[in-house]
């Protein structure tokens, strides 16, 4: 059985810590917790658990901190969490037995990172990150924002998933960071650019975000998922703007990128219904239904647009149209994706009321 540590950095955590790791300390054989300038009750809520704290003086650069974190590492394996994930109980099951009978030439263990459920808790948006490696192989941590392990070796991809809970609001913290990387740099990489696009996004300037993200796909440098996802961005920006034909250009544009996505699929289909052209939604949103969910995939996959928002966005246009038969028939298929979702029960009460001649009229897509 291989050992494993645990490594942490954490800046005012106090709401999330002990949550965290309460889930996990009986999985690992040694937690490690660089702190990184709290001034709330972190350090102590951490000292119920390790008396391996370490501070590190903060330089904007969240890779050099997991970097130091790391080199305090003494299993053999290390596993590295932030302050808002969480284990969930089948997942903990999972990592126990992982723990037990992975063989030790694996470098890299690819986990589920779940950053997304609805109310009901449903998995909405979900990735795969490298969660777990052999500490012999040396590998570091890179990127200021948006850090990432530089790994290779033998890759073992599993279906145990972390699951972020995230407790505060959005921050501007990585904006910041990556505004000062501009300013002293010459020259930035694609992925910072990429980044610097989205954290504009996120702090809703849309214009900027525009702006940067035009700048990435137009560099050599672009990556399939990171493409795809800035032009569903761009899309909503220009979407925000009501630039309704430069948002539908650069979804279709999305496709020189990569295999077609469902989530884009889906926003062309929103951007048609917006207009009431409900056939030409109705032809995007089946296709986005003839797609294949990925199974193992860097992309990021919102689950939702791979089944439940084609079904019921058909629907909604089914009924706009007058063919109840269809709009029943994709009632139930939203059903079979969300049994209990709200608009698919009263669906189910408006057609048995009126001899299926009626469907819900609100829409679920942005």
């Amino acid at each position: 059985m291989i050992t494993i540590s645990l490594c942490m950095i954490v800046r005012d955590e106090e709401l999330t810590l002990e949550r965290c790791l309460t889930g996990i300390r009986d999985i690992v054989d040694e937690i490690i917790i660089v702190d990184t300038g709290s001034v709330d009750r972190t350090k102590e809520i951490a000292a119920k658990f390790t008396a391996k704290i370490y501070d590190f003086t903060w330089i904007d650069d969240f890779a050099a901190a997991r970097n130091y974190s790391f080199s305090m590492a003494q299993m053999d394996y290390i596993l590295w969490l932030d302050a808002d994930d969480v284990i969930l109980e089948e997942d903990r099951q999972l990592l126990m037995e992982l723990k037990q009978e992975i063989p030790p030439f694996f470098d890299v263990v690819m986990m589920k990172y779940n950053v997304g459920r609805d109310e009901k808790g449903y998995e909405t948006d979900t990735f795969y990150r490298e969660r777990l490696v052999n500490r012999s192989a040396g590998f570091k941590w890179c990127n200021p924002v948006h850090e990432c392990i530089e790994f290779n070796g033998n890759i073992l991809h599993t279906e145990i998933c972390i699951t972020h809970r995230k407790e505060r609001g959005t921050s501007d913290r990585n904006l910041k960071i990556l505004e000062k990387l501009i300013r002293q740099s010459s020259e930035i990489s694609a992925r910072d650019l990429y980044y610097y696009a989205r954290e504009l996004y996120i702090n809703s300037r849309y214009e900027e975000a525009a702006e940067q993200y035009n700048r990435y796909l137009d560099s050599e440098n672009t990556f399939e998922n990171y493409a795809i996802l800035a032009c569903l961005d761009l899309a909503d920006c220009y979407h925000r703007a009501q630039e309704w034909k430069k948002a539908l250009r650069i979804l279709i544009r999305s496709f020189e990128y990569g295999s077609m996505r469902a989530e884009t699929l889906c926003y062309i289909g929103s951007l048609y219904l917006e207009k009431e052209e409900y056939p030409k939604a109705i032809g995007w949103y089946e296709l986005a239904l003839t797609l294949k969910k990925p199974d193992i995939s860097w992309n990021t996959v919102l689950y939702d647009f791979w089944g439940f928002i084609p079904s019921i966005q058909l629907c909604y246009c089914y009924y706009r149209i007058g063919d109840m038969e269809e709009a029943q028939k994709y009632n139930e298929k939203a059903a079979q994706y969300k049994p209990d979702n709200p608009g698919v029960i009263f669906n189910r009460k408006l057609f048995s009321s009126l001899g299926y001649q009626g469907a819900a009229v609100t829409s679920k897509l942005k």
